[in-house]
């Protein structure tokens, strides 16, 4: 795969990840296989093997998480050596809807595309800003 595929697989992911009807990253970009690891995550929610195992996963979570996300501002991108592989650093800014409280986080995301699908996502998140944000009072 051409580096700008990779890159175009994962434009298409930031843009399900934030739509405002969004509730599910958009299936087909994910490859039967796909491995989503967020390493920082409690245990038993670091790794997930396969896409039916994220749906279902992310179907449950994702359902409680009522947060209008805005588009992801990007801070770098990588490209290394593998043309399948892609690291990208983001800001995530959303406002949770319960009570208005808005707020950003940074990621850094490791991506490998296979045939027009994510067959990695790794995940590198700032769990204790995310959960301030989603328990602060206005």
């Amino acid at each position: 795969m051409a580096p700008a595929d990779t890159l175009a697989v994962y434009r298409l992911m930031q843009e399900g990840l934030t739509a405002d009807e969004a509730t599910l990253l958009p299936a087909d970009l994910l490859a039967e296989d796909v491995l989503v690891e967020t390493p920082f995550a409690p245990e038993g929610l670091r790794r997930f093997e396969g896409r039916e195992a994220w749906l279902a996963y992310y179907r449950t979570a994702g359902a409680g998480l009522a947060v209008r996300f805005d588009p992801l501002r990007e801070l770098a991108t990588h490209r290394t050596d593998d043309p399948e592989v892609l690291v990208v650093e983001y800001e995530l800014t959303g406002t949770v809807l319960a009570t208005g409280v808005r707020a950003s986080v940074t990621c850094i995301a490791v991506l490998r595309v296979r045939e027009g699908r994510i067959a990695l996502w790794r995940e590198y998140q700032d769990l204790p800003a995310i959960t301030a944000a989603l328990t602060a009072r206005p």
